[in-house]
């Protein structure tokens, strides 16, 4: 794994991979005939995030790319600002846990040490993006504006969701996975990351482009197999994602933000057709 900054980021897993899929047998009913089949189904495992030692966050999880849903975590939260603020990511060393789902981050500044500041070390679902928050208007005045020259034609829009099925391969085996992707204006295909939880999908791709030096995410799109929650609006603005297209609905809090924050957000995608919810000069439509 080649990162962009020269600190020291290590395989989470130490040398030991979880896989994402895991075969159940199983008993297939169809049309009242029985049969006897073997089924692949999504990994679901807490992953247990710590800032030197403190604890952060469990988040439920499909294992893969730990390092970069720890990474994407800590920064859509504001629990870190950048790249120079990740001296390591290793494995946490403590013969009571399982080490495959612990993750430790080293801040470069141990004045990231705000535990009381966190709000949140109960046991979550998925990356939740306002668990713990006191005030939804208190979260939304911290989401910054923005800034993007990005214009992309619509038919790039349109191309998004066969491209996101296409390259989801654990999907494929399950049918049980989230995917989030960066696409460029053109529309090809920059990362895609899958996951059980939505949340988790995008900020495991927003950790890839955090540990790569790719943020601020002014010139991309991402796509998400799901709706658009305020959460995944809240993650994709901090990241600095001008165009947010999503494959389901969205809510009324996550078009609020998006308008709020000067977002594209984009619902419904489907062949030939989307819906425009917010900044809509950024799409362009073919004269």
């Amino acid at each position: 794994m080649q990162y962009a900054s020269k600190a020291k980021v290590r395989q989470v897993a130490a040398g030991v991979i979880t896989p994402s899929t895991s075969t159940y047998q199983t008993l297939r009913v169809d049309a009242g005939a029985r049969a006897t089949m073997d089924d692949e189904v999504a990994v679901e495992e807490p992953l247990q995030i710590r800032l030197a030692g403190e604890d952060v966050a469990v988040l439920m999880r499909t294992p893969g790319h730990d390092d970069e849903l720890a990474a994407g975590y800590v920064y859509s939260e504001g629990i870190i600002q950048g790249r120079r603020d990740i001296e390591e990511i290793a494995p946490c060393v403590d013969d009571n846990l399982d080490q495959r789902n612990v993750v430790n981050i080293l801040p470069a500044d141990r004045s990231l040490l705000r535990p009381l500041d966190w709000g949140r070390l109960s046991e979550s679902y998925s990356s939740c993006g306002i668990c713990g928050k006191t005030s939804i208007r208190q979260v939304m005045l911290t989401v910054p504006a923005i800034r993007s020259d990005l214009r992309i034609d619509h038919t790039v829009l349109t191309s998004l969701g066969e491209k996101l099925r296409s390259a989801q391969s654990a999907f494929h085996l399950t049918g049980g996975l989230h995917a989030a992707a960066l696409f460029d204006a053109e529309g090809n295909l920059q990362v895609l990351r899958e996951d059980i939880g939505r949340h988790n999908a995008v900020d495991k791709v927003i950790g890839y482009a955090l540990l790569n030096g790719d943020l601020p995410l002014s010139n991309r799109i991402m796509a998400v197999t799901s709706r658009a929650s305020f959460e995944i609006v809240q993650k994709a603005a901090n990241a600095g994602v001008p165009v947010l297209a999503v494959i389901s609905a969205p809510s009324s809090l996550a078009v609020d933000l998006a308008r709020e924050c000067g977002m594209t957000l984009v619902a419904f995608l489907r062949p030939g057709r989307f819906n425009i919810y917010s900044r809509q000069d950024r799409i362009q439509a073919r004269a």
